[in-house]
């Protein structure tokens, strides 16, 4: 330490003495309060290194005020080393909790894996903090429990996923507190406002629709439109994955195999997801529904698409996509998605009557997005001659 006469030592002999060998805990926590307080500063690295060794000896006393003494003092400085707090953190809630609340020496990683394992106290410490990534809040939505949940919900400086907003409801379904700060939140994607309408009450649901300008049923509509068109926009991702029947059972236990999803499936060409999903709907192993579904008759396809309970005014669409699947394998191209999607629209657009105009809408969509993407890349436009 610095020791001429124009830089006195930061920390005297006396101080040391008095902070391990103090009388009383009193005296300690007043030594261990004062030397914090000149911590706070500008120190050389040799001081720096010192002062360090000095809180680790102040995070072991056996004093509770003495740890506290540190915790309160040093909670929002950055010169308190990383592997003093994360020992703070695990200290009894007196002292865990304004470190949790302030410290800005965490990382992301830290802070998640705290919460994975803390109590409630400790997850309300951490959803209070001045900042939170969606790295933490998607862990608090996960693992949080509702207070925890709830506070990052209503802390305007925690970033949320739209899936840990998703999730944060789905785990606190009966949750006011829950629900309705998250109806408060200055942005809100259109499926977790969707979701909300089903759970707060009337006075917040007039606060949501006045924020989005649109009627309830209009805002319904437009979530389920974005999230089923969310989930076929990922098939392409995972398409070729091994678990695409997890995949299908966890759509379906979360009520989101419906009969609207799986025809934007079937007429993008994601006939391995259909496969599953009418099995799982006809409760037929994926086996037999595969052999039901590429009859070459055509009656095994009609059997399993009425036993899976899909309304029929769809089932010609469904066969126009099947026999389209089937006729480009047939003549021994390789299924460009492209390709299957110009040709399988422009014949569902002029054969089938009877679908939902949202799904014409969507699929009018999806055609004048290929006839874009060509478009950039110099192609033929979809139904070029």
């Amino acid at each position: 330490m610095t020791t001429s006469a124009q830089n006195p030592p930061i920390f005297t002999p006396s101080d040391i003495r008095a902070l391990v060998r103090g009388p009383t805990d009193d005296e300690r926590a007043a030594v261990a309060f004062k030397l914090c307080r000149k911590m706070d500063v500008e120190l050389s690295k040799a001081d720096r290194a010192a002062a360090n060794e000095i809180l680790r000896v102040m995070a072991g006393d056996a004093a509770e005020l003495v740890r506290r003494a540190l915790a309160v003092t040093l909670r929002a400085s950055d010169v308190l080393p990383r592997d003093v707090a994360l020992r703070l953190a695990e200290d009894v809630e007196s002292i865990a909790t304004p470190v949790l609340t302030f410290s800005p020496v965490f990382s992301d990683a830290d802070l998640a894996e705290i919460v994975r394992r803390a109590d409630p106290v400790r997850q309300v410490a951490v959803a209070s903090r001045a900042h939170l990534s969606e790295t933490v809040t998607d862990v608090l939505a996960e693992c949080g429990c509702e207070d925890a949940v709830a506070t990052a919900a209503d802390n305007a400086g925690a970033a949320f996923s739209e899936q840990g907003l998703v999730v944060s409801l789905d785990r606190f379904r009966a949750s006011q507190k829950v629900a309705n700060a998250i109806a408060y939140r200055d942005v809100l994607p259109a499926a977790v406002t969707e979701k909300l309408m089903h759970l707060v009450t009337e006075d917040v649901r007039r606060v949501l629709l006045s924020r989005t300008g649109l009627s309830e049923g209009q805002a319904g509509a437009i979530a389920v439109s974005t999230q089923e068109r969310a989930t076929v926009d990922i098939l392409d991702e995972i398409a070729a994955a091994p678990d695409m029947e997890a995949f299908v059972r966890h759509l379906h236990k979360q009520n989101r195999l419906t009969s609207s999803l799986l025809l934007r499936a079937a007429t993008s060409g994601y006939m391995r997801f259909v496969e599953h999903g009418l099995a799982v709907l006809a409760a037929v192993p994926h086996h037999r529904a595969w052999l039901l579904i590429h009859d070459a008759g055509g009656l095994g396809f009609k059997a399993i698409f009425e036993r899976s309970g899909l309304p029929q005014r769809l089932f010609s669409a469904f066969r126009i996509a099947l026999d389209t699947f089937h006729a480009m394998g047939v003549d021994g191209k390789a299924l460009d998605p492209a390709t299957f999607q110009a040709r399988l629209l422009e014949r569902f657009l002029t054969q089938v009557h009877g679908a939902p105009r949202e799904d014409l809408d969507y699929l009018l969509d999806r055609l004048d997005l290929i006839d874009r993407r060509q478009r950039d890349r110099g192609e033929p436009l979809v139904g070029a001659a």
